[in-house]
C-alpha cells in the first residue's frame, strides 16, 4: 500500500492542520464525516476538539457505531487530544454519560494539566524518533494507567507533571496528548503513515 487513503474525523476540532500534514506526506487524505465517506478508509486520524461534542455528533450523524467497529476490526488510528479521550476505554474528570470509541487499554484524565490558560509547550523524546519532538499541550489529557500491552512512547519530563504519560500505542492504534500537527513537525504522522503501510 503505497499511498494510502486516510479518513481524519471532521465533525469538529482541528481537521485543516491534520489533512494538510497527511496530503503533504503523499497520503489521500479525506475529511469524514458519514459512514460512507469512512468506508473508503484504509486509517483513520481523530484530532484535538472538544471530546464530549465530537461524540454527540458522531452520535448525530450516525458514525460512532461504525467507526468504533472499524477499530475493533483493526483500522489503524491515531488520536490527539481529545482523540486520545475518545480512544481510551476508560476516562477520568469527564461527565457522567462520557462514551469513548475505545481501542486502547488506557485511563486517561481530561483536562488533566488544568485549563487553557495552563496550555504550555516543550519538548520531550518520542520512542522510535531519533530527535525530540516539540509538543503542544491545550487542555490536555494523560494517561493514568494502562493495561499490559501498551507501550509507553513518550513522558513530560520535568516539573509537576513530570514521569506523566503523553503518547503511547496499542498494536494499530496511536494517541498523543498534544498536538503534532501544530508547528508544522510531520514525523510523529509520518511514525502513523507508517504504520498504516506497513500493517
Amino acid at each position: 500500500m503505497s499511498s494510502p487513503t486516510i479518513g481524519v474525523f471532521a465533525l469538529q476540532g482541528d481537521v485543516r492542520e491534520h489533512v494538510r500534514l497527511l496530503t503533504e506526506l503523499g497520503v489521500d487524505a479525506v475529511a469524514v464525516r458519514r459512514p460512507r465517506e469512512l468506508e473508503r478508509c484504509q486509517a483513520f486520524v481523530i484530532p484535538g476538539g472538544e471530546s464530549t461534542t465530537m461524540y454527540k455528533l458522531a452520535r448525530t450523524f450516525e458514525l460512532f457505531e461504525p467507526l468504533r467497529a472499524r477499530i475493533r476490526a483493526g483500522m489503524p488510528t491515531f488520536g490527539t487530544c481529545a482523540g486520545m479521550i475518545l480512544l481510551a476505554d476508560r476516562v477520568e474528570g469527564g461527565p457522567p454519560d462520557q462514551e469513548t470509541l475505545g481501542g486502547l487499554d488506557v485511563t486517561v484524565r481530561r483536562n488533566a494539566f488544568g485549563r487553557q490558560i495552563d496550555s504550555f509547550e516543550g519538548e520531550l523524546d518520542f520512542e522510535g524518533l531519533p530527535d525530540r519532538v516539540r509538543a503542544i499541550f491545550i487542555r490536555a489529557p494523560w494517561v493514568e494507567s494502562m493495561g499490559e500491552g501498551v507501550e509507553v512512547l513518550a513522558r513530560i519530563e520535568a516539573g509537576e507533571a513530570a514521569g506523566r504519560i503523553v503518547a503511547v500505542r496499542e498494536g494499530h492504534v496511536l494517541a498523543t496528548s498534544f498536538h503534532p500537527e501544530v508547528g508544522g513537525d510531520d514525523r510523529i504522522h509520518r511514525y502513523f503513515v507508517d504504520m498504516v503501510t506497513t500493517a
